[in-house]
């Protein structure tokens, strides 16, 4: 029976760092069956070297938006083709590509604005080589917001834990001037809300990180909880929100909390990303909230050393992959 365009959805991957396992990635996922229809946004000519450096025979079409959504073919890729400045030489940095690579990001948020594509996953890239070019880059989460708008907020994702951060990449000096009522009322509701409507998670239960030691051992280790993050915390709660803290770190990770938990909020990156990549590396998803679009991305980095060489571990594109879906079929 055939199937309405809406019903399948329309995914955009964009190919990431050329140097590193991005392409990989892209080609190991077209060796199986999908249940949308992916886009690459990137190099064919890059795509069909690194195909077939890894031994894999991949046949390229260019997308084309006005033809009838089908889902992904095991062996073919579909994709928007925008070429590299210079050859990509896998493992080496070439300041040269990085115009390319945040192009690819821009198609795919635009794509996403336009409705072309019901979601965007983003393969790793490589911020220290984008800044170096000259782009001020501090990540895909900042870089995309200032394309679309709305407010965002990182939230990683693996099975049985979700975490998202009230900071994101901020140096630690500068986190606790960054803690505001302002700051962390808008974060609690972009949370609240799209884990609600994205996950559809009914009245989601969130635990909230303290920011200093014990969280703040009653004002003697900091006074941040006291006069900033109990007092917005409250506040939610007479609305009716589900929400416990502010909690000491050290202990909120720990099944007494986690078991009943849908979220933890933690203050800045370090402090609960380390716990929910020691749980789930290479099987956990990095979710933006707060835009008007859909994006998630890998877990991991551009693995420099592992481009070309077919070891790339494709666990965390699949998650990825697999809640962009799932989220677009909420939304």
């Amino acid at each position: 029976m055939a199937l309405s365009d809406s019903s399948i959805k329309r995914i955009a991957l964009t190919s990431g760092e050329p140097a590193g396992i991005g392409s990989d990635l892209c080609i190991q996922l077209a060796q199986h069956e999908l249940a949308c229809e992916l886009v690459i946004i990137g190099s064919p000519t890059l795509l069909a070297q690194r195909a077939k450096q890894l031994g894999y025979y991949v046949q390229i079409n260019t997308f084309d938006p006005l033809a009838p959504r089908k889902y992904a073919s095991v062996g073919h890729l579909t994709v928007v083709p925008i070429e590299l400045a210079v050859a990509a030489q896998c493992g080496q940095l070439n300041t040269n590509n990085s115009a390319y690579v945040l192009k690819t990001i821009s198609e795919a948020t635009q794509g996403c604005l336009n409705h072309t594509f019901d979601a965007m996953v983003t393969a790793p890239v490589h911020k220290a080589v984008i800044n170096d070019a000259g782009f001020a880059f501090s990540g895909h989460t900042e870089y995309i917001a200032e394309l679309t708008g709305g407010t965002p907020v990182m939230m990683l994702e693996t099975p049985g834990l979700r975490v998202a951060l009230v900071t994101i990449h901020l140096p630690l000096a500068k986190v606790p001037q960054a803690i505001t009522a302002a700051r962390l009322r808008s974060v609690i509701n972009v949370l609240h809300h799209d884990l609600t409507t994205r996950f559809n998670i009914a009245n989601p239960k969130i635990l909230v990180c303290g920011l200093n030691p014990h969280a703040g051992e009653g004002g003697h280790l900091g006074r941040e909880e006291l006069d900033i993050i109990d007092p917005v915390l409250a506040d939610f709660r007479q609305q009716g929100m589900d929400i416990q803290g502010s909690l000491p770190a050290d202990t909120l990770f720990t099944p007494h909390y986690l078991d009943s938990a849908d979220a933890v909020l933690a203050m800045y990156h370090d402090q609960g990303l380390p716990v929910l990549k020691h749980k789930g590396f290479g099987q956990a998803v990095n979710i933006t909230l707060g835009l008007p679009i859909i994006r998630t991305s890998v877990d991991h980095g551009t693995a420099l050393t592992l481009a070309g060489t077919g070891k790339a571990d494709l666990g965390s594109l699949q998650y990825a992959l697999q809640t962009a879906l799932t989220m677009a079929h909420n939304t």
